[in-house]
């Protein structure tokens, strides 16, 4: 059987792997230490011929021969050959693993498929896994060495249990040349359908399921069989065994200490052990009996497979399985959670370090703070890639080239908190009322009563045929609007959109109108401001949801002093000269907010 040392790896610790050194059984010292001691035996014979036999110009002669075969020995392809014919070997012992037949599934189905507690139905469901467990012995008896020995002849097989002598006498008049461990396979199908004949099967899907089981059952022991017949080339084999054998027979001649006298590169001090040398053996002469011992395992080597201890526990488990636990089922009682809804089995106190809640994904304990968290994006145009130039401009509230056109833009934060609440845009969205309702008669989410609503970047659009207004009359002056009182009768919030300023003075009083025949007094003013009628460009006021106490999005835009200082905003009229001023206002508080003096 395989050495199992799994037990002893279970937990990583330190220096884990040193009990492992210790073990003699399964080891590579005890696959090893012939080859290793004859390697080391013919090195000291080598280097005492040489230290003591031969004379000073047949030690020239032998030292010439040494750097010789030390030059050209590294270039044999040791590593590679023996690593790629090592990774082929594991792989088939890996496969040959996984086919072994186990007729655990098969039993189950007979067992629960087969009816019948009567002496007749016994002796048919025994008799099918009889067979299954004849075919996996015939297959057995082909590639193991170890149960070929066990079961030598067919009286052998005859006298474990496995065939009668009439199906002897039936199996030996087949005539044919090949393997037939095919034959009890035939049998188990034809005693099937005469049990579904008789009734013993009830219906044809249990007894498809049968036969399918069987066959896969069958393809396992004929994968060990081809594995057997066809292996890894014999080419390969041998090409890697004589690469690591000629590269070492060079090592016993090229790795000597010379005469340190002479001065040969590389060999200034004399050890008389070549310790790496040796290492270096151990290690590829160990790769090689790796695959050695790999490459059949259905031999008799310690960690090839058991194949007698299989034989033996596939016969007695699915003959208990068919006949003695066949119908043989347990009283049916309440569980220990027949009332309780919160299924918790017990810890122990030694594994009490492993009860652990549910994981419920990675974004469980994120909160709306997190959401919210991060520096608010502004888009300045839709399409329109954000640069670094854009940002410069957001931050000096520079306004934007002459062939951008005024249209609808949506902001969103960079949380893209629009995913998680829904808003319906609405082209009165700053008309509210000072309960904090909105427009459409819901009352505001509870996370969005903590949130403000001002940011504006305001885009005008000069014209180049305008000459009366002064330089910097087209920068916008912006104020903006802290909230004011309780943070919980603020309106609903609403998504970003984009609402243009009336071109003219009568478009602006519309609107004025339109506004406070509906809105009370104690709303807040949405636009304030005088514009030359000559001037019909179209302003375009972007509103972008903010997190409350962000200094983000204050930092976002100058306040009106800083503006003032830097030149960005407009100084005192002076006389006979008026300045066109716009200031724009926008907040979320309930009380009236009175427009204040931009500049001093």
């Amino acid at each position: 059987m395989t050495v199992t040392y799994s037990s002893k790896v279970a937990n990583a610790t330190f220096f884990g792997f040193h009990r492992l050194l210790l073990r003699w059984r399964g080891s590579i010292y005890k696959l090893l230490y012939r080859e290793f001691l004859v390697f080391a035996l013919l090195y000291t014979i080598v280097g005492l011929i040489y230290r003591w036999v031969l004379t000073d110009p047949q030690k020239r002669l032998f030292e010439k021969l040494s750097l010789y075969c030390d030059k050209y020995a590294e270039q044999i392809p040791v590593t590679f050959v023996l690593g790629f014919y090592v990774t082929l070997v594991v792989n088939h012992w890996w496969n040959k693993f996984m086919n072994m037949p186990w007729p655990d599934r098969l039993m189950v189905l007979i067992s629960s498929c087969v009816r019948g507690q009567d002496e007749q139905g016994r002796l048919l469901r025994r008799t099918l896994m009889r067979y299954v467990n004849l075919i996996s012995l015939l297959v057995f008896r082909s590639i193991s060495t170890a149960v070929c020995k066990r079961f030598p002849t067919f009286d052998h097989v005859v006298e474990a249990g496995f065939m009668t002598p009439e199906e002897r006498k039936v199996f030996e008049n087949i005539n044919s040349p090949h393997f037939k461990s095919w034959i009890p396979a035939v049998w188990f199908t034809n005693l099937a359908y005469k049990a579904r004949q008789e009734g013993r099967i009830q219906d044809d899907v249990n007894l498809q399921a049968i036969v399918s089981e069987l066959n896969r059952y069958r393809t396992g022991c004929t994968t060990l069989f081809l594995y057997d017949w066809v292996g890894i080339p014999l080419v390969y084999t041998q090409v890697v065994t004589l690469a690591v054998y000629t590269f070492f027979s060079a090592c016993i001649i090229g790795r000597q200490f010379l005469d340190t006298t002479q001065g040969y590169p590389g060999h200034e001090v004399d050890l008389y052990i070549p310790i790496f040398t040796l290492l270096q053996f151990f290690f590829y002469s160990g790769w090689l009996k790796v695959a050695e011992q790999l490459i059949n395992p259905f031999g008799e080597d310690d960690d090839d497979f058991e194949s007698n201890w299989c034989i033996d526990r596939n016969l007695q488990v699915s003959m208990m399985a068919v006949d003695d636990m066949h119908m043989n089922l347990p009283p049916m009682t309440k569980d220990i959670y027949w009332n309780d809804p919160d299924v918790r089995p017990p810890y122990t106190l030694a594994a009490a370090d492993y009860c652990i809640p549910s994981f419920l994904g990675s974004t469980t304990d994120m909160g709306l703070s997190e959401l919210l968290h991060g520096e608010d994006i502004n888009i300045q145009e839709a399409g329109q890639p954000d640069s670094v130039l854009a940002n410069m401009r957001r931050l000096l509230s520079v306004q934007e080239p002459m062939d951008v056109r005024a249209r609808p833009s949506f902001k969103r934060h960079n949380s893209d908190i629009s995913s998680f609440f829904s808003f319906v845009p609405d082209q009165h969205s700053h008309h509210r009322q000072e309960t904090g309702v909105a427009t459409n008669g819901h009352a505001p989410p509870p996370m969005l009563k903590s949130l403000s609503t001002v940011q504006e970047v305001p885009s005008v659009h000069s014209s180049d045929s305008d000459t009366h207004s002064p330089s910097h009359a087209d920068l916008p002056t912006v104020v903006v609007c802290e909230p004011l009182g309780d943070l919980s009768a603020s309106p609903a919030h609403e998504p970003s959109v984009s609402v243009p300023v009336p071109d003219t003075e009568h478009e602006q009083q519309s609107a004025g109108e339109a506004g406070g025949a509906d809105s009370p007094s104690g709303d807040c003013r949405r636009l304030r401001g005088r514009s030359p009628s000559h001037r019909r460009g179209r302003r375009q006021l972007s509103f972008q949801l903010s997190r409350l106490g962000s200094r983000t999005s204050v930092r976002s835009l100058p306040s009106p002093k800083d503006a003032l200082q830097k030149g960005f905003l407009p100084g005192p009229s002076s006389p006979g000269k008026s300045a066109p001023q716009e200031t724009l206002l926008f907040s979320s508080c309930s009380t009236p907010q009175a427009p204040g003096p931009v500049g001093p």
